[in-house]
């Protein structure tokens, strides 16, 4: 294949990405403006104060983590720009790690459910422990008082001021939208070449053991590994061809999906946060072992369990 095809293929995934998530960006960039013209944002900070506090962030962010969760990642970091709070480097790390285990939930959690785990179920798991990471993560930051300084990178450079008038709003939204454009393109530009030089492969390779030692089942720990390098929908995805196809084991396809839903996207997202910036140590290092140790911890309490509990609890489907 050619460079001039490369190329090509390059940019036609970046304006057809582009054009999918501004599809949900505009909506949630209208509705935060109404918010603060209307100045119900202060009610939401408020309500949410109390949640967010824990994690040492202010309300506001609420606001930012329930656009991700609701619309997806790029729909919290616009909502997060057009806020326009200044936040220091560990309030932007805690903001986007928890961000990064809970997001995209309506779109994951069908996919989810569909592969063979209840949504219900996978939805208070994933916003249950992203709350929790939140929590950790603010209070070592805190005890070993890192990352305190005030940020002066990209946010605050696209960042709209909330007062400022409909014209300046449309203007401030625009270089938002086209940073984040220029973050689709490097990354997709990215992600095909760490794919071409095998690192993706190599990743896939070191991940193997640590999924073997947790306890899932080998004839999914492909599959894990997938979702956990390309996407939950990558990995759902082949699970429920597989599932339609084989017969899977559905206590490894239970905790195949479940260390997926804390974990996946982990070069892609995580480059992602790191451009708006968080540090690697949250994002990436945090949220790798504390999403191993949840699941080791989850393996543990439930391998013991009858089909019967796990169906209660877990499975989705009538079979």
């Amino acid at each position: 294949m050619n460079l001039s095809v490369i190329v090509k293929s390059w940019c036609n995934q970046s304006i057809t990405t582009s054009i999918k998530i501004f599809k949900v960006m505009i909506p949630v960039s209208v509705l935060v403006k109404i918010l603060q013209e209307t100045g119900l944002i202060v009610y939401i900070g408020k309500a949410l104060a109390p949640f967010m506090s824990v994690m040492g962030l202010p309300g506001e962010m609420g606001l930012v983590w329930a656009s991700a969760m609701l619309g997806n990642i790029y729909a919290g970091i616009i909502t997060y720009f057009s806020i326009g709070v200044s936040l220091t480097t560990a309030e932007v790390t805690v903001l986007s790690t928890v961000i990064l285990i809970a997001h995209t939930l309506p779109v994951e959690l069908a996919i989810t459910q569909k592969a063979g785990v209840k949504a219900i179920t996978a939805f208070f798991f994933r916003f249950l422990m992203g709350f929790i990471a939140g929590i950790v993560l603010y209070q070592l930051y805190s005890v070993f008082n890192l990352y305190q300084n005030l940020q002066t990178g990209i946010e605050e450079i696209v960042a709209i001021p909330e007062n400022a008038t409909w014209g300046a709003w449309v203007l401030g939204e625009l270089k938002s939208y086209a940073f984040v454009f220029c973050y689709i393109t490097a990354l997709i530009i990215l992600m095909d070449l760490l794919k071409r030089i095998g690192v993706i492969e190599k990743i896939n390779q070191w991940f193997y053991p640590v999924l073997k030692f947790l306890g899932i089942g080998k004839e999914v720990i492909p599959i894990t590994v997938i979702g956990m390098t390309l996407g939950l929908a990558y990995g759902g995805g082949l699970i429920i061809n597989e599932v339609n196809q084989t017969k899977l084991k559905r206590r490894n396809v239970c905790y195949a999906l479940m260390l997926m839903s804390l974990l996946h996207s982990v070069v892609e997202d995580s480059i992602l946060m790191i451009s708006i910036g968080a540090k690697v140590s949250g994002v990436f290092v945090f949220r790798f072992f504390f999403s191993l140790t949840t699941m080791y911890v989850f393996v543990k309490i439930t391998q013991n369990w009858s089909e019967k509990q796990m169906k209660k609890w877990f499975y989705s489907g009538k079979n």
